[in-house]
């Protein structure tokens, strides 16, 4: 069974932490680029990010599709498509 997530202190700690990480990557990522203008970066930016989550949360429920789904709030279809996509299943 999976417990719901109350939006309490901690959660909100969490939350910021993962903000205040994209906001200091972005920074760093922008500093790279020398003044040159990116390309695509929403869906640079969505992979990069996308793919390591994808990996966690099938660690996370010990490769339970069905719980990974209603974790991140996606249809489970979706899941087995975006684990397909990062070759994280056949």
């Amino acid at each position: 069974m999976i417990k719901k997530v109350k939006k309490n202190k901690r959660f909100k700690k969490l939350n910021g932490t993962l903000k205040n990480s994209t906001e200091s990557a972005l920074d760093k990522y922008f500093k790279t680029l020398n003044g040159t203008k990116p390309d695509n970066l929403y869906n640079l930016v969505i992979r990069e990010v996308e793919a390591p989550l994808m990996k966690k949360i099938m660690e996370y429920t010990e490769n339970n599709q069905t719980q990974a789904s209603k974790i991140l709030g996606i249809n489970r279809t979706t899941l087995r498509t975006k684990l397909k996509e990062y070759k994280l299943i056949k």
